[in-house]
């Protein structure tokens, strides 16, 4: 685990623009359950792309799509252990990932971005991607 001091930062980057944290398995498994609508996570994580390219990306995103999904949530690689647990269950088959983003529709997964994504590519375009994904499922 990473100290929650360095974090903090890195977790308001998301929760600053409306995100909310599920910081355990139950948090994710009880909105998911019953959910009606979209729900938009990101696997926040310490690394060089989550701070370059998926958390700027997102935000360019959420600030540029006229669709938005209904919640946003996240999780943190290295933190929220069993929330970030429950949510690879949910993702299966895709392989763990962090950063990575979903967007579940009702609570089922519709679209996936996995690191490989992320990495090597600019915020904008992250968020230009996200936009079409938005658009189309929100």
């Amino acid at each position: 685990m990473y100290p929650e001091e360095l974090i903090a930062p890195m977790r308001a980057e998301l929760t600053d623009v409306g995100f909310k944290e599920f910081r355990s398995s139950e948090d994710v498994e009880n909105h998911l359950k019953d959910h009606t609508g979209t729900t938009f996570v990101v696997v926040n994580s310490v690394c060089g792309c989550a701070a370059g390219a998926a958390r700027p990306g997102v935000r360019y995103a959420l600030d540029k799509s006229e669709k938005k999904p209904t919640v946003l949530a996240t999780v943190f690689a290295g933190n929220d252990s069993d929330a970030v647990a429950k949510f690879r269950e949910k993702v299966l088959p895709y392989p763990p990932s962090s950063p990575a983003m979903a967007l579940f529709k009702d609570g089922e997964l519709v679209h996936f971005v996995e690191r490989h994504h992320i990495e090597g590519r600019t915020a904008q375009m992250i968020g230009d991607h996200l936009v079409e994904v938005f658009e189309h499922f929100c």
